[in-house]
């Protein structure tokens, strides 16, 4: 199973909104095939394993990283393959919650008279597939937070030097994190400061869609993310007002607008955005800043997970990485259900999900 989820794992940013998910086929304890799901339209994992056992697959064992299919898509039912391989016993991570699965998978197994057996390595599994299903149990994009700082929590200098705060090996990872997310969401203030080009440039990966939120649409004259947008994969949320003032005295340039409803304080309601972008076809977003972006995210508890890269640097004063969370007392403060720590380069990534329950 371990294998398996090391499998699916290869496809990570390949295959929404399909998960990600390996097999492993076993004779005797020793794999004699395996595979996993490269991308929407391709063989699942299933079938990829089965091809590769061959004639091997005759009273053989499968490992799923999850429970495999019982329906026709642009793909034929996995159980069905699997029960005409001859395989005798499937041993599957976790449950599909797809409505369409759910359990079926499993019963049309066992009705033709394979073993069962599910459970195996479940968290890792489901941590494999988060963004999947977020998607089935929330109906809205799985969101990301990511954070890059200096020991004393600054994401710039008072004067607002930013370049840069963390080294290489963390930018890299930054970029494999936009690679293995369908959208990056910055504030107009990190457009402004930075005129970022929100791509992968460091490494061979998809480029995200790139959304901008901000009341205003004051874009500098020579703004990244409108003049080069031949993929046409920048996304402008705004209010109405905006958008028809903008639409009337600027080119679009093959721009996506997104009207956004507003919430208290005259703010954008980030609830709307995310329903517009899970509307779009949007999954996974990156929210990657200013502060004041950052800020409204973690208040408004839409925070999945949170990405803190942390540089040894101090500055003293500075910008703030996340601004007023008005918390009173230390019981209060954000925890984390779980979390983890490793060294990128000279930096320090934690990586932690919020528990908004407690």
């Amino acid at each position: 199973m371990r294998l398996a989820l090391s499998l699916a794992e290869k496809a990570r940013g390949k295959t929404l909104p399909n998960p990600m998910v390996g097999a492993v086929i076993t004779q005797n304890g020793k794999v004699v095939g395996q595979g996993y799901h490269r991308g929407p339209g391709s063989a699942h994992a299933e079938i990829v394993a089965i091809k590769s056992a061959g004639v091997k697959t005759k009273g053989a064992t499968i490992y799923v990283t999850l429970e495999p299919c019982c329906h026709s898509g642009r793909t034929g039912p996995c159980t069905e393959a699997i029960i005409e391989a001859g395989i005798k016993k499937i041993v599957y991570a976790c449950k599909d919650l797809n409505p369409l699965v759910n359990g079926r998978g499993a019963q049309a197994l066992r009705r033709s008279g394979l073993k069962v057996e599910n459970g195996l390595m479940k968290n890792e599994a489901i941590r494999l597939n988060e963004v999947y299903f977020n998607a089935i149990k929330n109906r809205r994009p799985f969101v990301t937070l990511k954070i890059a700082q200096t020991i004393d929590g600054r994401i710039a200098t008072l004067s607002g030097d930013s370049k840069w705060i963390t080294g290489k090996d963390a930018r890299v990872f930054a970029h494999k994190l936009r690679s293995e997310n369908e959208a990056v969401l910055v504030g107009l203030g990190t457009v402004k400061a930075d005129n970022p080009s929100l791509t992968t440039r460091h490494l061979q990966g998809n480029n995200p869609y790139r959304i901008v939120v901000s009341e205003s649409l004051e874009f500098p004259k020579s703004c990244k993310l409108i003049a080069n947008n031949k993929d046409h994969k920048t996304i402008i949320a705004t209010t109405k007002r905006s958008l028809n003032e903008y639409s009337k005295n600027k080119k679009t340039n093959g721009l996506t607008f997104w009207e956004i409803k507003k919430s208290g304080k005259n703010r954008l309601n980030l609830a709307d955005i995310l329903q517009k972008a899970y509307a779009f076809g949007i999954h996974s977003i990156l929210v990657e800043g200013g502060s004041l972006v950052a800020t409204s995210f973690l208040k408004a508890k839409l925070v999945d997970k949170l990405v803190v890269i942390t540089a040894p640097l101090f500055l003293g004063s500075g910008l703030n990485s996340i601004g007023n969370l008005k918390i009173g007392a230390i019981k209060n403060a954000i925890k984390f259900k779980n979390y983890s720590r490793f060294q990128c380069g000279q930096d320090q990534v934690f990586v932690g999900y919020p528990d908004w329950k407690h």
